[in-house]
């Protein structure tokens, strides 16, 4: 099948999940139509049971379309672009040292902890999965999604500079999570060998790169966009600079997500401080935001959908049941251990760590990092599905009472530092 009627299925099916999702549900978008496409999901296989043989086309179609390369390849750019766009470099830099502890130190440890939770736990419930595969599961699960986060966090009313944090955090931690990834899947795929050029290097080459890229594209993209004043001109300058900017990174073996993220947060903060006319500024940033929603929405549909490729196994299911509340307990500890380390410096106001824990959600990249697990990675098969009924958990769970939780506890903390 062709790539523009298997995007047009997606298009029209994310459009529909939308409506029924507004007209009935009323949910937040990206939760509803998710909750629509694993219903559809559900009615597919039961149709499948009784002898109608239409979920294994679905499945085909979802296969075809290539959740992993979708995501990474394609729509993260402008996701990440879009979410970068809107968020306040003065506030971003204020809270700078939590957000760059959370999105490093607290990725490594959370890493570790599950890596070694999960070795444990799976170990006495009978799972011979191995180190080498948990320590993946643990890499993958780690970074939270800035999509997913992005899109619950804005109906969630939290005070601003606790939604600078979780924000901020997310959209940083995303590069460094794959990092992180893509230096264990080294051990773990290979014969025991680490990545080459060491993981030092390949830390400096793809976190230093893909800022400076970011940094430097940027900086065109404001010259070229200060010289006119021009809606449709600048529109495709901000498209090309978000794809562009996300290939050249993976050109280079540099951090796509982290350079499209800094090329977002320039464009974002100088964009209005120089042009004249504040209605294409306005439209700018309304296309940007559009673009973000419907994006979003396929995206969470496609999440929604994806269960009809998994492997699904009770046993597994068990397993993934048992992994959400090991990924929550790592979120604690390194939340609260960094958070403990930074009261030294700065005060926080007691229910942060409450918060930023439970508002650490996973979404669409724990799932493509997963279906990127080369096939001859020992329980590949396994980890995919664990790693979704986490992501399920996360998005359905988390993302349904993060709004709750900071209302409760914002009267009682007021608004923290």
């Amino acid at each position: 099948m062709e790539l523009i009627p298997l995007f047009s299925a997606a298009l029209v099916t994310a459009a529909l999940f939308s409506w029924l999702n507004h007209r009935f549900i009323k949910l937040p978008t990206a939760i509803g139509v998710l909750l629509v496409a694993l219903g559809m999901s559900l009615g597919l296989s039961v149709l499948q049971w009784l002898g109608w043989d239409v979920r294994s086309s679905a499945a085909q179609m979802l296969e075809r379309l290539e959740f992993q390369h979708t995501l990474m390849d394609g729509m993260l750019a402008f996701l990440l672009f879009a979410g970068a766009l809107h968020v306040d470099f003065e506030g971003l830099y204020g809270q700078k040292r939590p957000i760059l502890a959370l999105a490093t130190v607290g990725v490594l440890v959370t890493t570790l902890l599950v890596g070694g939770a999960t070795w444990v736990v799976f170990g006495a419930l009978g799972f011979d999965f191995g180190f080498g595969p948990c320590l993946l599961f643990g890499a993958l699960i780690s970074p939270t999604d800035p999509i997913a986060v992005l899109a619950i966090l804005k109906q969630a009313r939290a005070p601003r500079s606790l939604e600078t944090k979780i924000v901020g955090e997310s959209l940083f931690n995303d590069g460094i999570g794959v990092v992180v990834f893509t230096v264990v899947l080294g051990f773990v795929a290979d014969t025991g060998h680490g990545p080459e050029p060491g993981i030092a290097s390949l830390f400096v080459h793809e976190v230093g790169g893909g800022v400076l890229l970011g940094l430097g594209c940027g900086a065109i993209a404001y010259w070229l966009m200060r010289s006119i004043e021009d809606l449709h001109v600048e529109l495709l300058i901000t498209l090309a600079l978000a794809a562009g900017v996300y290939s050249l990174a993976g050109a280079v073996h540099s951090s796509g997500p982290l350079a499209v993220v800094v090329a977002g947060l320039f464009i974002g903060n100088t964009e209005q401080r120089w042009t004249a006319d504040h209605e294409v500024s306005h439209a700018v940033r309304l296309f940007w935001e559009i673009a973000d929603d419907v994006l979003n929405t396929l995206l969470f549909v496609l999440i929604g959908l994806e269960v009809l490729v998994l492997e699904w196994q009770p046993r597994l299911v068990l397993a993934g049941a048992v992994a959400i509340p090991l990924v929550l307990l790592a979120r604690l500890v390194s939340v609260s251990g960094t958070i403990g380390v930074l009261r030294r410096f700065r005060e926080f106001t007691p229910g942060v760590v409450r918060i930023l824990t439970w508002a650490g959600l996973r979404g669409g990249i724990s799932v493509a990092l997963a279906l990127s697990i080369p096939v001859t990675v020992p329980a590949r098969g396994a980890l995919l599905t664990i790693t979704y009924v986490v992501v399920l958990f996360s998005i359905l769970v988390q993302g349904l009472t993060v709004g709750p939780l900071v209302r409760r506890l914002v009267p009682t903390i007021g608004e923290p530092s």
